[in-house]
């Protein structure tokens, strides 16, 4: 059974690329007449249809947005007939080049935010356990608490993860060596978080210190 791919097309182009695919793939039966160049553009035009139906009123996709198309298909008595049990779409987002300038120009800020800390004047201090053993701690800047960080062993490590509201960032997923107890992990290893610290946004610091809390 024969396959027809799309390959990464724009969402704008789709239709046209699915029809001129079928036919390079069914020219040779064409041209024994097998199979009606009619055929292929009724069969193009049933699954387009499909397909818009797919990306722009349920998907709502842009014309800039990207897709990917594979299906299956055989022919029976003259006619394409396609498996729609093997269709497969993948479709991706255009990220509009307004948004990428000011994601990269707020990643820039932050990690000249990080590069400038004094990581000396940043300590941890165990505060307090879950009911599921997870151990929480204060991330202090002298006396003030300015973030948290939240350790939970799993076998011979311990994955940490936190944030600091001031400068915005994130202390993201890391996985530590046990040592001793989770407590001493986490004070050995301080250092070296912050070092890997991501920079963030406000909100998401924020939002990442208030769902811990609440644990």
């Amino acid at each position: 059974m024969p396959t027809l791919r799309s390959g990464a097309v724009i969402v704008g182009a789709y239709a046209k690329k699915i029809r001129k695919t079928l036919f390079a793939q069914l020219k040779d039966k064409v041209k024994s007449r097998e199979i009606s160049s009619q055929e292929i553009a009724r069969a193009s035009g049933e699954i387009n249809k499909m397909l818009y139906i797919l990306f722009v009123e349920k998907l709502r996709l842009d014309k800039g947005d990207t897709v990917r198309i594979s299906i299956d298909y055989d022919l029976v008595n003259n006619q394409i007939v396609w498996n729609y049990d093997t269709l497969k779409v993948e479709a991706y987002r255009k990220v509009p080049e307004d948004d990428i300038n000011r994601y990269l120009e707020e990643i820039k800020k932050g990690l000249e935010k990080i590069s400038q800390l004094n990581i000396e004047e940043y300590n941890v201090v165990k505060a307090r356990e879950t009911r599921l053993g997870d151990v929480i701690f204060d991330i202090k800047k002298g006396k003030e608490v300015v973030g948290i960080l939240i350790a939970t062993q799993i076998d011979e490590d311990v994955i940490v993860r936190g944030a600091i509201k001031e400068p915005p960032f994130l202390i993201t997923k890391s996985k530590l060596k046990f040592e001793e107890s989770v407590e001493n992990t986490v004070i050995k290893n301080f250092t070296s978080l912050l070092r890997k610290a991501t920079p963030t946004s406000e909100e998401e610091a924020e939002k990442t210190i208030k769902e811990i809390r609440e644990l």
